[in-house]
């Protein structure tokens, strides 16, 4: 291991190695229990709001074959108590932390932004699947023009870099990762769940609370493969790829596609140690096959 390099560059932060936590699945306190989160490149956190949401009604979690859908809806105790608990949970810790921002309209975006710009947070997720409420609750990531106006907006007074979630539930989302680094954006994110439904045949109504939900795990890995490939051609800016991470070699091959760091979440809620597995089975990778740096990986795909 010693002869390996894992760290990457991610929009100018330096990780210690690619692998990071998928937002919602990561909780600092109780992910903690179960390795040292201090073997991360960086850990992303849940969604912040400016105040808290209350999330959507239960059932909001169902399996499916190789995954499953949620439809929690956000939760979160919203962003001064993530401060004052998760954030100063996480400053004893060398890891690298990314704060998912989440809001109903761009300025409850701006307004967490202003809250985090003077925190220990290295950099921040943007996720733009939030319904606009000013536009009906049409999701601000399915619209290149919507999605350009929040990142221009947060990016206008962010003092830290910002990655850009995007949503895969859209025509062509290579015109959405243009439009966010047109404005600014610093990397980009993907994929965010697809759009999903399950039935329960004996209660002859969905599984979902909410009727449909975001699909995650082994299933959509394919599509994000798929994404992170089109994306990493189509702009300049790193990228961070998830989307069915269960395995070191699922990891190698996002990196592959062209993402700079890879988020573990779904396997993670069925195995906690999934991330640290995950960082293991690259290091066995490389070692068996040579490689000394990430970049080494990504540069020997033959397309």
């Amino acid at each position: 291991m010693n002869n390996i390099d894992l760290t990457v560059n991610l929009a100018g932060i330096i990780l210690e190695n690619p692998i990071t936590t998928a937002s919602g699945t990561f909780s600092p306190a109780d992910s903690g229990k179960f390795y040292d989160i201090n073997q991360l490149g960086a850990v992303i956190t849940k969604g912040i709001a400016i105040q808290a949401w209350e999330g959507n009604p239960t059932p909001r979690i169902g399996e499916t074959y190789g995954g499953m859908l949620n439809s929690v809806g956000l939760q979160n105790p919203g962003v001064d108590y993530y401060i004052e608990n998760d954030l100063a949970y996480l400053k004893g810790f060398k890891t690298k932390v990314i704060t998912n921002v989440v809001g109903r309209t761009i300025e409850e975006y701006c307004q967490v932004v202003e809250k985090l710009n003077e925190t220990s947070v290295a950099m921040l997720e943007i996720n733009i699947s939030c319904p606009n409420i000013k536009k009906g609750g049409i999701g601000f990531g399915t619209d290149p023009k919507m999605a350009g106006e929040v990142t221009k907006a947060v990016k206008a007074i962010s003092k830290k870099p910002i990655i850009v979630k995007l949503t895969p539930n859209v025509t062509d989302i290579t015109e959405i990762a243009k439009a966010v680094e047109a404005e600014g954006a610093d990397g980009v994110s993907l994929i965010n769940t697809l759009l999903g439904m399950s039935i329960d045949i004996n209660r002859r109504r969905p599984v979902l609370a909410n009727g449909t939900g975001g699909l995650s795990g082994p299933a959509i890995k394919p599509i994000a493969v798929r994404m992170v490939y089109q994306v990493s051609r189509a702009v300049k800016v790193p990228v961070i790829g998830l989307g069915g991470i269960s395995t070191g070699e699922d990891a190698v091959e996002f990196i592959m596609a062209g993402a700079t760091a890879i988020s573990v979440g779904t396997a993670a809620l069925v195995n906690p140690t999934a991330p640290i597995e995950i960082k293991e089975g690259l290091l066995a990778y490389m070692r068996n096959n040579g490689f000394k740096s990430i970049k080494e990986i990504r540069d020997a795909f033959c397309e």
